[in-house]
């Protein structure tokens, strides 16, 4: 990763919450600790940033703190031709006039290019994907009540008597922070809960991870490999992970990445 996107990566990050500790930005960015730490000086001699011990802080620290986890703008640009490939697969499962639910996220938003012919009734967390679906198609869209999260571009809400236990879908299409033998991983507990609500009103969990998310870990479970029906990954998908899957019971979808890039690159120039 070049230098200017690992500073763009490291100064969303301290904006998110009081202290980005080194691990997590050697995460974020998949860069070796002593990178991290010759970023985090120079941005502090940049008055960018202030370094800390273990890591850094903003110069004017968030007054709002977001959810844990990469900010959308950061995610979006990771994988992305494998994320528009999957998602092409993902709308392939779908029929026009199937309810379906599709939680924020950077692969779940890449099935709008895919959804523009289509007419469905889609329930959304997401501002993005209900902005491009009422802009760039005729389907019908509703989106969730409770709090905006900026940085995530998604609307949570901790009530139990909110609109999402009015809609039914047929099937509900996820991406994750992980994905292990125990399940879904996911790095927030608001996420978790308001999530859970969501899977509760489908019949069918669709998963749609790149194959980096099978090596990605949380200390928080979203829910058992026996509740999802299909995950659809890419094929960097390693055999022990495809094993794991076929064990639990769960139909693994591969997309070929190159045919996706191809099919969003043909629906932009329309």
């Amino acid at each position: 990763m070049h230098e200017k996107e690992r500073h763009r990566i490291i100064l969303s990050a301290v904006q998110e919450k009081p202290v980005v500790t080194v691990p997590e930005l050697v995460d974020l960015t998949d860069s070796s600790e002593a990178t991290i730490r010759r970023d985090i000086a120079a941005l502090h001699v940049q008055k960018r940033l202030r370094r800390v011990r273990g890591g850094a802080e903003a110069i004017n620290p968030p007054q709002f703190v977001g959810l844990a986890g990469r900010p959308f703008k950061v995610n979006e640009s990771l994988h992305a031709r494998e994320k528009q490939a999957i998602a092409k697969e993902a709308v392939a499962l779908c029929e026009d006039g199937e309810p379906i639910i599709i939680n924020g996220g950077t692969t779940t938003f890449q099935m709008v290019h895919f959804l523009t012919n289509r007419r469905m009734q889609v329930f959304t967390n997401s501002f993005p994907i209900a902005e491009h679906l009422l802009k760039h198609s005729k389907n019908t869209v509703m989106l969730s009540g409770g709090t905006i999260y900026r940085e995530q571009n998604i609307i949570l809400s901790p009530f139990d008597n909110d609109v999402t236990r009015n809609f039914y879908a047929r099937r509900m299409f996820m991406g994750a922070q992980g994905l292990g033998p125990l399940g879904l991983m996911e790095a927030d507990p608001l996420l978790i809960q308001a999530e859970q609500k969501l899977i509760d009103q489908a019949d069918e969990l669709v998963v749609l991870v790149d194959s980096s998310k099978f090596h990605k870990r949380s200390s928080l479970i979203l829910c058992g490999l026996k509740r999802i029906a299909t995950v659809i990954t890419d094929s960097g998908i390693e055999d022990r992970h495809a094993a794991m899957l076929e064990n639990a019971g769960v139909r693994l979808v591969i997309a070929n990445a190159r045919s996706g890039a191809d099919a969003e690159n043909a629906s932009s120039t329309a």
